[in-house]
């Protein structure tokens, strides 16, 4: 409700940028919160870590803590997918999360600049992203049930987190490396599918 209320007050013409500064205030604290949870982990000897199954002990918390900082990213790239619309970020940002997948395994040699630029890309293609996907949904909903199809998009957005519990059950079966294998393709695939459907902002 707080994301429809700040779309209703801003209009079509600013949608992007208030749900940046909305999904921003939410990451931000995300960000701390994923610093202790990094913490716990590494003290209590937890896995599937990447980086600390590899070698990095503070570092790997750090790097943990890099990506859910896109939330200050998302200020911007909100008021982006205002002036050059909301497919070029959406399918530009899936492409980029993959490609931080892909960079994590192949500079896994170099588990710190592994992880962070890795870190990096997920963090700018998430904010890239979630704005604009927002925006969208809002561009192709009536005021009258607007305030539904947000709630709606966003259940099934936010059931992506149960997309941990699959990459777990991967991990013990195939391995960690297979589970970042399987999240890059996924996530390129959804790019495409993207690039098919979206048109000029408007989804068919």
């Amino acid at each position: 409700m707080a994301v429809n209320m700040k779309i209703d007050l801003v209009g079509p013409a600013r949608r992007g940028l208030a749900t940046g500064l909305n999904e921003a205030a939410g990451y931000a604290s995300l960000g701390a919160t994923a610093l202790l949870t990094g913490y716990l982990a590494t003290t209590h000897g937890l896995r599937p870590l990447l980086f600390t199954e590899h070698g990095l002990g503070l570092a790997a918390r750090l790097i943990k803590g890099l990506y859910p900082l896109r939330g200050f990213g998302q200020i911007p790239t909100g008021h982006l997918a205002d002036r050059i619309g909301r497919k070029p970020l959406i399918v530009t940002g899936m492409f980029v999360q993959s490609a931080g997948f892909v960079l994590a395994l192949v500079l896994l040699y170099r588990p710190l600049p592994a992880g962070t630029a890795s870190a990096v890309l997920l963090g700018l293609g998430t904010a890239m992203v979630y704005p604009a996907l927002i925006a969208s949904v809002s561009d192709n909903a009536h005021p009258a049930w607007r305030a539904n199809a947000l709630g709606t998009y966003r259940f099934w957005r936010d059931l992506g987190y149960a997309g941990a519990l699959v990459a777990g059950v991967l991990a013990d079966a195939l391995g960690l490396n297979a589970t970042v294998v399987a999240a890059a393709a996924l996530t390129a695939a959804s790019g495409l599918l993207a690039a098919r459907l979206i048109r000029g902002g408007t989804a068919h």
